[in-house]
């Protein structure tokens, strides 16, 4: 697999405008269009993160104040060289539309924001799905030598059947979601969209505006999922000096302004950390938004980068 170097953690808003030419030369000449995984991984070296960004991002997910970053900024952090990936010219999938479908991550040691880190990203597991090709992208963030933070991120490319592949038959209908008692409410404003993309530098536009997501076929703008994501990670209180993973997975959008049901369960005997479930989800609908857990990394356990 080639390495390609990137001279700094690249600008987002110009990630979207090449994935919009992109799209638009493969409608032009479908025929041409990529059908395997680039075989090349984006690093950058010596990434420093920029202190009030830093802040800003603390206060916005509700996190404490600390010199430490939060497992979810280390994605905010890293997303955009992931986010190159998905724009080269020879990857199969349209960037634009994308659905979200899941995270996993682990976070093996507190990170201090002074350290230089190293940010490696990729593609791998182009695979079939019921409704349309989904991927995963994994980023490894290194400080020196040592691996401290990588995350898998799920997407799906929503309508898009490549031939090579068969169309999943599905399992059957889902479990019905009877929402539990919630521990939490969060109220989301109209702005929470534009709030996250000023502190994480994602100006996706179904998440700015209803006027800019209704161009894009939503009926409002929506959260961020991994505003959510921070947000659950930072009440969910792992010990920031112990190692810890977490995954999410993203069931439906949330609408703009909303009121979001949270509940957060700890699994732990007394005295001991074990491992925390979440769920949160529109108490009126009664549709789950997201689900998931953080827990521990076992002592000694290995990690999935590769």
């Amino acid at each position: 697999m080639s390495v390609q170097e990137l001279e700094a953690i690249p600008a987002l808003g110009r990630l979207y405008l090449t994935a919009a030419s992109n799209a638009a030369r493969s409608r032009i000449s479908p025929s041409s269009a990529p059908k395997e995984l680039p075989a090349a991984r984006h690093t950058v070296h010596g990434a420093r993160v920029d202190l009030s960004r830093l802040s800003e991002f603390q206060r916005l997910v509700m996190h404490s104040a600390q010199d430490t970053l939060p497992s979810g900024y280390v994605h905010t952090f890293a997303f955009p060289v992931a986010m190159s990936v998905m724009a080269r010219e020879d990857f199969p999938l349209p960037l634009l539309g994308l659905v979200h479908l899941r995270n996993e991550v682990q976070h093996f040691r507190p990170i201090h924001y002074s350290e230089p880190l190293t940010v490696t990203a990729w593609a791998e597991n182009l695979s079939g799905h019921r409704a349309g090709t989904q991927v995963d992208l994994i980023a490894e963030v290194r400080a020196g030598d040592e691996v401290v933070w990588t995350g898998r991120s799920v997407y799906l490319a929503k309508g898009v059947f490549l031939p090579r592949f068969d169309r999943p038959v599905s399992t059957g209908e889902r479990t019905e979601f009877v929402p539990p008692l919630p521990t939490a409410q969060w109220r989301l404003g109209a702005d929470a969209g534009r709030n996250y993309a000023r502190v994480s530098g994602d100006f996706n536009p179904i998440h700015l505006s209803a006027l800019s997501a209704r161009a894009l076929g939503l009926k409002r703008s929506i959260a961020h999922g991994m505003y959510m994501a921070s947000r659950v990670i930072a009440e969910t209180g792992p010990a920031v000096q112990e190692p810890f993973e977490w995954s999410i997975g993203f069931e439906s959008p949330v609408f703009l302004p909303a009121s979001v049901s949270v509940r957060i369960s700890d699994a732990g005997a007394p005295g001991e950390r074990g491992t925390t479930s979440f769920q949160g989800w529109n108490q009126r609908s009664r549709r789950r938004h997201f689900h998931g857990w953080a827990r521990p990394i076992p002592v000694g356990a290995p990690s999935e980068a590769g």
